[in-house]
């Protein structure tokens, strides 16, 4: 706790002085163009991994970067989806997820989990990845499956998304862009959803209108 009080003290004394005029316009309002979705994970920085500055996102995080559909549970995370579509009118959603994500390692060893009520209730969410997983994986390693479950997990959840009415309108009329995203931790890399291939490819081989192709 002191190392946070003591952060906190030099953002009064260092930083905010230096962007006093950015605070005070964003204490009026936030016009963020960007949802991000990812996990709760400590490891993940989305202003660090993107370079953002405050009020560019509106950030939405879970254990696993879990959307549930439409109707499925009227939770946090389907308030924020429609707030951050209907009110902010934000014009990408990027679903990320990560490598040695643990909600991964669950969905493939339930059993270390099934103490945790809670969190092996959420994993439910995570079957349709598993399914995949297991069809497509036999024979490989645990370490292998983690990191194919996050990238199917991605891709279910995008599908979720696209359940919400606010989301489809938006699609449809304001050209919101959906975008799939898997962090690599350890390689500080993205790796983004290309329709069009149907893979995953590093973000930065990919045209800037590529990811379009993943709302339609």
């Amino acid at each position: 706790m002191r190392k946070l009080v003591s952060g906190y003290t030099k953002f009064r004394t260092e930083v905010y002085p230096g962007h006093q005029e950015d605070f005070q316009r964003l204490a009026k309002g936030q016009t963020p163009d960007t949802l991000f979705i990812t996990c709760s994970d400590s490891r993940i920085d989305p202003a660090l991994l993107l370079q953002t500055r405050p009020g560019e996102l509106f950030i939405c995080r879970n254990a696993g970067n879990i959307v549930p559909a439409h109707g499925d549970i009227n939770g946090g995370v389907s308030a924020t989806i429609e707030y951050a579509v209907t009110a902010l009118k934000v014009r990408h959603i990027i679903l990320c997820g990560h490598s040695d994500c643990g909600v991964m390692h669950g969905l493939l060893h339930p059993d270390r989990v099934q103490k945790m009520k809670t969190v092996a209730n959420w994993l439910h969410y995570g079957d349709r990845a598993r399914a995949v997983v297991d069809a497509i994986c036999e024979g490989q390693s645990d370490e292998e499956k983690v990191m194919e479950l996050a990238r199917q997990n991605v891709l279910s959840q995008m599908d979720n998304l696209r359940t919400h009415p606010s989301v489809a309108a938006a699609i449809v009329k304001n050209g919101l862009q959906l975008h799939g995203w898997i962090y690599q931790i350890g390689q500080g890399e993205i790796e983004a959803w290309c329709q069009s291939r149907h893979q995953f490819l590093p973000l930065e081989t990919l045209p800037i209108a590529e990811p379009r192709l993943a709302a339609v």
